[in-house]
């Protein structure tokens, strides 16, 4: 069953996504990422027990990212995963978001569900902002996927106001030692 991730689940969600850290498939994330984004995750139960999470975290208006997908490696296999991404499209589909990107190692998996292949650089600078917590962002191997989802509309894309002038932003006055 999947279900939103509650407080309570939050250190059963770190074990998995770290365990697969571990091995190199994803980044680590302390308690407090979690904590944060905590409304962005679901979790698949099997009985009493958390055995899978997943995150769509709003990137736009006309992108979402599925993100922190993990499975406990003695679930692997049951089409846990398969579910919670159609969880994010579903979910996408709600929010009227037209794309849905991932950044993978499993390409296979994702081109199953529809996603396909999209150079990295045509994704916006906000998807790497993980990336300055990454040990390998200097050789990134991970790649781009999206999918759109045709029936939902194209977000007329606000035009945003000019700051007004003079309005000036306070700074913390240097002092020396």
């Amino acid at each position: 069953m999947i279900r939103p991730a509650t407080i309570h689940d939050v250190p059963r969600i770190q074990e998995i996504i770290n365990s697969h850290a571990e091995l190199g498939r994803m980044l680590f994330k302390n308690y407090a990422q979690l904590y944060e984004d905590l409304r962005d995750f679901v979790v698949y139960e099997y009985g009493d027990d958390v055995v899978g999470c997943c995150a769509l975290g709003i990137i736009w208006a006309d992108l979402a990212e599925v993100r922190s997908l993990a499975v406990d490696d003695n679930f692997r296999g049951r089409g846990i995963g398969r579910r919670m991404v159609e969880w994010c499209v579903d979910e996408a589909r709600r929010l009227q978001i037209r794309r849905i990107m991932s950044l993978t190692y499993e390409q296979a998996f994702f081109a199953k569900l529809g996603f396909e292949v999209v150079p990295k650089e045509s994704l916006p600078l906000k998807v790497w902002s993980d990336c300055v917590r990454c040990p390998k962002r200097d050789g990134c191997d991970e790649i781009a996927m999206v999918r759109e989802l045709p029936e939902v509309p194209m977000a007329v894309m606000p035009t945003a106001p000019p700051t007004p002038r003079g309005v000036s932003i306070p700074v913390l006055e240097h002092v020396e030692d």
